[in-house]
């Protein structure tokens, strides 16, 4: 390997290291605690969400309760408003968690975004809610996105 490629590795790697965890407001998780949310890629807030794109989502969390299943609610929040947000799964136990989720134990809710090319270019909030089987939330999230071309 060239000195040029060893260079932009070591770059490449040494920005990694530099990356901090994205902010996040938890917007109440009565029946769990959020570890680590992360959006990839989005390296600054507000998120920039492209459209066209698809991004992954990885929630890290402990649950505090036993629940067979779990499903997501996603809205968008736009001067106060929320907006009914669609994912193409919405099954929390497609998504990355082994079902039954059992109080005390941690897990990865793994899923993606995409962000349809109608959409239209706008900055505002994404929540992210996690229910158990009865209706409550696991976690809630919000980052600020802006939805770009």
């Amino acid at each position: 390997m060239s000195v040029l490629g060893v260079s932009l590795c070591f770059l490449a790697l040494w920005s990694l290291s530099l990356a901090e965890p994205l902010k996040f407001y938890d917007c109440g998780s009565p029946d769990g605690k959020i570890a680590v949310v992360d959006v990839s890629p989005c390296p600054t807030q507000p998120c920039p969400l492209k459209k066209g794109e698809t991004y992954k989502i990885n929630i890290t969390f402990s649950s505090a309760v036993d629940t067979q299943n779990t499903t997501a609610v996603v809205h968008g929040i736009l001067a106060g408003v929320h907006i009914p947000f669609p994912i193409p799964e919405a099954d929390g136990c497609k998504s990355g968690i082994s079902c039954p989720v059992a109080h005390g134990k941690s897990y990865n809710y793994l899923t993606s975004m995409p962000i349809k090319s109608m959409y239209p270019s706008v900055t505002l909030v994404v929540q992210w809610e996690l229910r158990d089987d009865n209706n409550k939330d696991i976690f809630c999230w919000q980052i600020p996105v802006a939805i770009t071309n």
